[in-house]
This record gives C-alpha cells, sequence and structure tokens, in this order.
C-alpha cells in the first residue's frame, strides 16, 4: 500500500473504504474490513444517514480488535440540526453506534452552499468543533461537497479546514468543485478526499463494450476499475480515493491496483480521452446511484430506474427492457412505476448530483414504459394475483 500525507502529516492509505454499500452479511462484512486492513487500507469513511453503516463499522472493528489501527471517519447531519444541542444529539448517537470515544475525522456532510455553512455558524457550529477539538473527541473536521466550483471555493475560505471530500473522476473532471477546487485546496494545504472514483460504478463495470476494448487494447492486465483508480492517484493533490467496496473480492482487486499503481505516461492520458467520447454517447443520466433520493412517495425506484434507461443506450434495449422487467416494471406493485411520477420534486431537492429527475423519469417511460407494454404488465401482474 501507498500513502499520502493529511493536513497534520498522518500517512494515509491512498485507497480508502467507503462504508455506504457494506454487504447485509455481518460476516462478510467483518471478512472485508479485515481484507482491508490486511491489505494496507487504514480509512473508513461512513455516516450518520448511511443506514446501518456505523453500526456495521464499530461492530466489526470491536470484533476484530482493530479499532486503533485504522482512522474513522464519519459525518454530520447538518441538515437535520436546529440547535446546538441536535450536534451533540447526533454525535452522541454515533460514537455509541461506532463503538468509540472519539472520531479521527469528521465532516460537515454534504454541503453545497456558503449559505448552509453560514447557517451551522449561525447556530454555533464553531464553538463546538473546538469543544470537541479540545475535548479529543475530534481529531479533524472537513466537509463533504455537491454544489458549484463558486460555491467550494467559498466554504473552503470560510473556515480552517484540515480535509475536504470532493466528486472527482475522469469523467468527471470539471464536474461540481472539479480540478478547480482540488487544486484550490491542494494550495492551501487541505487533504483531499475523492468520492465517486467509479461514478457509481459505471467505470467499473457499465461502460460501453467499445469504450472497454479502448482499455483492453492499451493493456489487458488492467480492469476499467483499474484505468480510473491509477487517473485519480496520478494527480499528486488528491489526498486518498473513496471507493464503496461491496465485496471482500473488489477489495483485493483494488488493493492490487493501489499496490501496483505507478505514474501515467502521455499514451494513457489519450486512452481516456478516447473511453469519454465514446462514454458521453452512451450516457444520458449521470446518476451514481447513492439513494439519497429515495424513498419516493410513489414508491418509485428511482437509481434503478435511470440506471437502466442509462443501459438501454450504453448496451442495448433488449438488455435494459430484460433488466427493467425483471427489477421494477413486472415484479413490483404498478404505483412503483416511471408514468406514477407525481412530479412533486422531493427527488430533486435531495439529489446532491442537481439531476432534473422529474424530466428523465418522463424520457425513460416513454422509452421504457410505451402504452402496449403496460398493457402486458397488467395482464401479467393479474395473472400473478
Amino acid at each position: 500500500m501507498q500513502y499520502r500525507k493529511d493536513k497534520l502529516g498522518n500517512d494515509l492509505s491512498i485507497l480508502g473504504q467507503g462504508c455506504m454499500r457494506f454487504p447485509r452479511d455481518k460476516a462478510e462484512t467483518r471478512r472485508l474490513i479485515a481484507t482491508a486492513i490486511d491489505g494496507g487500507i487504514n480509512f473508513f469513511d461512513t455516516a450518520y444517514i448511511y443506514a446501518g453503516s456505523e453500526v456495521a463499522l464499530g461492530d466489526a472493528l470491536a470484533a476484530l480488535g482493530r479499532r486503533r489501527d485504522v482512522y474513522i471517519a464519519t459525518k454530520l447531519p447538518f441538515a437535520l440540526c436546529k440547535s446546538a444541542e441536535d450536534f451533540d444529539k447526533f454525535f452522541e448517537k454515533q460514537l455509541e453506534r461506532l463503538q468509540t470515544d472519539y472520531v479521527d475525522y469528521y465532516f460537515m456532510h454534504n454541503i453545497s452552499t456558503f449559505a448552509q455553512w453560514e447557517t451551522l455558524r449561525g447556530i454555533g457550529i464553531v464553538q463546538w468543533i473546538e469543544d470537541k477539538k479540545s475535548a479529543s473527541q475530534i481529531r479533524q473536521v472537513g466537509f463533504s461537497f455537491h454544489g458549484t466550483n463558486g460555491e467550494f471555493l467559498k466554504i473552503l475560505d470560510a473556515y480552517d479546514w484540515e480535509f475536504c471530500m470532493i466528486q472527482y473522476n475522469y469523467y468527471d473532471e470539471n464536474y461540481q468543485a472539479g480540478r478547480g477546487g482540488l487544486l484550490a485546496a491542494a494550495e492551501k494545504g487541505v487533504a483531499v478526499f475523492v468520492m465517486e472514483p467509479l461514478l457509481g460504478g459505471k467505470l467499473a463495470t457499465g461502460l460501453p463494450k467499445q469504450a472497454v476494448d479502448i482499455f483492453a487494447k492499451a493493456d489487458a492486465s488492467l480492469t476499467p476499475a483499474d484505468w480510473a483508480l491509477r487517473w485519480l492517484w496520478n494527480q499528486k493533490e488528491v489526498t486518498m480515493v473513496l471507493n464503496g467496496m461491496g465485496s471482500t473480492q473488489i477489495v483485493e482487486s483494488n488493493l492490487v491496483a493501489a499496490d501496483n499503481f505507478r505514474p501515467l505516461d502521455e499514451e494513457a492520458f489519450a486512452v481516456y480521452s478516447d473511453v469519454v467520447d465514446v462514454f458521453k454517447k452512451s450516457y444520458r443520466v449521470n446518476c451514481t446511484g447513492c439513494n439519497y433520493c429515495l424513498p419516493c412517495p410513489k414508491g418509485i425506484n428511482i437509481p434503478a430506474c435511470l440506471s437502466v434507461y442509462n443501459t438501454s443506450y450504453a448496451q442495448s434495449y433488449f438488455t435494459a427492457m430484460f433488466l427493467y422487467m425483471a427489477e421494477v416494471g413486472v415484479v413490483t406493485e404498478s404505483s412503483s412505476r416511471m408514468h406514477t411520477c407525481n412530479e412533486c420534486g422531493k427527488c430533486e431537492r435531495a439529489c446532491p448530483q442537481n439531476i432534473p429527475i422529474r424530466k428523465w423519469l418522463k424520457k425513460a417511460a416513454r422509452r421504457l414504459e410505451p402504452l402496449p407494454l403496460r398493457m402486458v404488465f397488467a395482464v401479467v401482474r393479474r395473472f400473478a394475483d
């Protein structure tokens, strides 16, 4: 494993474990975490709102006796905080879930605008942070971000942050904070952690065949995921790449990529450019499958629907329809289908990618739920009942 320094001089593994997508099986989660630690990963990132994640991480580290071997990062759900008392309420619950008496890296979760930071300041977050640091309950403080570059720069300058987290990958180089934000943070000495390095898995297993072939022709020994990770590690301003590895097998594969990373040459950059060109032509919606848009009041599985819609262009319409009928269209109640969307907008207000979800659901419904097919669905469900 290779390591890079954070703002305080700590050595962080260039690959971190994102904990949003842990396996459901407790024993498998424990194996995954043990494999990660044994392979040199020393950073585990979770959050209050990741259902079951803090508990799973705390249980595993306690059972393995490895709490002191790793850095734990978790996040304050600032949108749920109305007063300073709420900070303590959530933080104490997090310590209980994680079975620890301190947190190494504490995020202000999903701050997207300077106004949101000002709201937190107004109810006392700065003094609260100072108190927790003085009590050694929080070692470092930062923020995760899903807004525009301009807002990122304002937030970056508004406080003496130790670290930040941005969405960044070879397809999203200038999206949200983008490379400009990365460079600005690094210039201030702020450690930069990268999320969505694989764009919700699309840059690993969801690439169009033509893009996969381009990578394979350049170097058949590397997977598409390897290529995505290498692009990020090649930038010295990136302190660490967080990947939500959901199985021990994926952890092992990513560990090999981290161990074998070497700087890229000019020929490699040309390969990325060709792949991006193919990807842009094949994918319509930039959904990462984070599930922040759920639950939908109408029961629509929005990430699954948008994923299948993308598949209909990136792979084939037949494949997309098979997936849709298996996962969404037939085996669920009619209220879960896209054409039942009442355009309430709840999903768009929650989406960190600022995707116009209602527009895309309409397009996806027209493509995947034409009226004749709805009639077939109705007949199939009638017989199933």
